[in-house]
């Protein structure tokens, strides 16, 4: 049996989680109010860890310059490295930068390039990644680690189990990115049999800023700007 202190540990933990309700729907609130007002963006994921000298910080640059000079602004996770790029793209070329950050034990810190009225802080991992799938019109994503992955496949699986409509998912860096895609080609699909053949055009792989505005301009000649669900 549990003894009192145990039951009162215990409540203490019930309490607490349902208070937290609270702060998770201010998050929403929040994050709802400020998102609708920024227009069509386009979201660019990418490594924390990427320096300003690599080749891939100056390639996501490009892109957001591209981004922005075809009328969408620019959202990130709101750090240093590629998102970092990101944003500097878009404050280079004029447009909108949002930058959606978290505090995280290591590297997370907003970068100078975010327009200071669009720069929004979170605490939960989850609310921020609703903010990227409902208020992104694509996501393009570059070389990253965990994080990025995470975003990546959980875009993936909303459009594979139609919790949301469809949207461009670019991959930039073929090097980086061919090998993965080449394990879920031969693996999950052709040896497994664990996702079917039409989910492969669920992305898109290419290594150019032009490539990257030539696939989202072709979708959106077919589809509307809207939030996603």
């Amino acid at each position: 049996m549990r003894s009192d202190q145990q039951n009162k540990s215990w409540n203490e933990i019930k309490t607490n989680d349902s208070w937290a309700l609270f702060k998770i729907m201010a998050e929403f609130v929040q994050g709802y109010e400020r998102m609708s007002e920024i227009g069509p963006c386009v979201s660019i994921f990418g490594s924390a860890r990427t320096d300003e000298n690599h080749k891939y910080y100056k390639l996501a640059t490009k892109v957001a310059e591209k981004i922005v000079e075809h009328g969408y602004g620019v959202i990130t996770g709101g750090g240093p490295g590629i998102m970092e790029a990101g944003n500097k793209g878009a404050h280079n070329a004029g447009g909108v930068s949002v930058g959606l950050n978290i505090d995280l034990p290591f590297e997370q810190h907003d970068n100078p390039y975010i327009d200071k009225d669009k720069n929004l802080d979170f605490d939960y991992f989850f609310v921020r990644k609703v903010m990227f799938v409902k208020y992104s019109q694509g996501f393009v994503v570059m070389p990253g680690g965990f994080g990025t992955l995470d975003e990546l496949f959980e875009a993936i699986t909303l459009i594979q189990t139609h919790k949301i409509d469809k949207f461009p998912i670019i991959l930039v860096g073929k090097e980086f990115w061919g090998g993965l895609f080449e394990w879920v080609q031969t693996t999950l699909l052709d040896s497994f049999k664990n996702i079917s053949a039409k989910d492969m055009d669920l992305v898109q792989m290419v290594d150019t800023e032009d490539e990257v505005i030539e696939i989202l301009d072709q979708f959106y000649k077919q589809f509307n700007l809207s939030p996603n669900f």
